[in-house]
């Protein structure tokens, strides 16, 4: 069953994808009452999906596979709402293209990772924050791609870049720094859940995770210093942006990543 439903949603997204690319390459309009109809249509499945296989009757089940797939799940949720007031076509391909993929992975390739969350509720609220951290600071990592892709079009003066279904780069570029605030405040939320609740943070196994999401943090901390008070733009701005989420990546996954799917 579950299978199913992952590609039911795996569909929606296809078409999603495939209604938004003829309009960026075309330049042409944009159906977004049919791309938010089978977004929405993919979300529902997506998340029906999650809760049968994060809500394992032992507890649940956070193998990386359906931490991944649940991290897709919020970036999507919220690049689909942005979608009513934003233009966002260049980044929901994107996205979609990686749900796809995650909620395949986490179907169709077994494994599980038990906890009992129920048991541990700061545990809970450290493990909430940080998906949230991360999802988040994704979408910055996805703007500052987008931001850099203007960025260079409009240097070369090319037709491409007066795309209507492009936003205009300083809105991009004023969203993109909403976002990274945002996310930054979250995983300074997350650092401190993490020191206060979790006392064996610095165990084996688990002290490379704070070490690199404490990186990241001063990674976003100077990126936000040198913008709002040294006025970094341009490639700067994408480099920090894209080593913040490379750097909170190897600290999320990395070693779970080696355990879970290289050697089993």
């Amino acid at each position: 069953m579950d299978q199913i439903i992952a590609l039911a949603a795996a569909l929606f997204y296809a078409a999603a994808i495939a209604t938004i690319i003829p309009g960026l390459i075309q330049q042409t309009g944009i159906r977004s009452k049919a791309v938010f109809i089978s977004a929405v249509s993919a979300l529902v499945l997506h998340g029906w999906l999650l809760s049968d296989l994060i809500l394992d009757g032992s507890g649940q089940n956070l193998r990386i596979l359906n931490v991944a797939s649940l991290i897709s799940f919020i970036v999507t949720f919220a690049l689909s709402l942005s979608m009513l007031k934003i233009r966002v076509w260049f980044l929901l391909p994107v996205a979609y293209g990686f749900a796809i993929i995650n909620l395949l992975a986490s179907a169709f390739l077994p494994g599980s990772f038990i906890t009992h969350l129920e048991h541990t509720p700061s545990l809970l609220i450290h493990i909430s924050l940080a998906l949230f951290a991360y999802s988040t600071l994704t979408i910055g990592a996805l703007y500052a791609l987008q931001l850099a892709w203007l960025d260079q079009k409009l240097k070369k003066k090319k037709a491409l870049a007066i795309n209507p279904n492009l936003p205009p780069l300083m809105l991009v570029e004023r969203q993109l720094f909403k976002i990274i605030t945002v996310g930054t405040v979250l995983l300074t939320l997350t650092l401190m859940t993490g020191y206060g609740f979790i006392y064996d943070m610095f165990a084996q196994g688990k002290a490379h995770k704070a070490v690199l999401s404490f990186i990241a943090w001063i990674v976003y901390v100077v990126l936000l210093w040198g913008h709002y008070r040294q006025g970094w733009r341009g490639k700067k701005i994408t480099w920090f942006a894209l080593a913040g989420a490379a750097l909170l990546t190897l600290a999320y996954f990395g070693s779970r990543f080696v355990k879970e799917i290289i050697l089993t």
